[in-house]
């Protein structure tokens, strides 16, 4: 029972590096398909397919940033640190933003850039019009990014319900 508050926050941190992780790769998954149709049809499209397939592989990082900010907090890398539940519940909650914002906008901007792929497919010249649709999708994995950050870094979350 005295590791609960650690093991709570430790979830968070996998919650947060999977679920954004899975919403990348579902979202790079999509998009690589629609690209190696039109690279198939003209290899000269290759790199702007592959801007815009790589797009969706952000929202994995923010995660994995979030994650490894609560894998430093709780001192897995040299000294484990005990939190109290509450604390541990603090730190858990404030994964949430990013691995439910990752997962769903690297799942949808997968899916706009496979349509942005699409475009390049019949209109090249047009292909930052595309990278732009796309990457308005990103804003809201960076909301989520940033409120994870400020719930996670700021408190001192190991000395709450001590």
């Amino acid at each position: 029972m005295e590791y609960l508050g650690t093991v709570l926050a430790l979830v968070g941190a996998a919650l947060a590096v999977g679920l954004s992780g899975t919403g990348s790769a579902m979202g790079v998954a999509r998009a690589g398909q629609a690209a190696a149709g039109v690279t198939a049809e003209d290899p000269d499209k290759f790199m702007k397919c592959l801007i815009l397939q790589l797009l969706p592989a952000t929202q994995g990082i923010y995660g994995f940033i979030i994650g490894f900010l609560v894998l430093l907090k709780t001192g897995v890398f040299g000294g484990l640190t005990l939190m109290s539940v509450a604390g541990g519940i603090g730190i858990l909650a404030g994964c949430l933003p990013i691995a439910i914002a990752g997962l769903f906008s690297g799942i949808h901007q997968g899916n706009v850039a496979a349509s942005s792929i699409g475009l390049v497919a019949k209109r090249p010249e047009e292909s930052t019009k595309g990278m732009l649709l796309t990457a308005m999708v990103e804003t809201y994995a960076l909301l989520g990014f940033l409120a994870s950050f400020l719930i996670v870094f700021i408190p001192d979350w190991a000395a709450i319900g001590m």
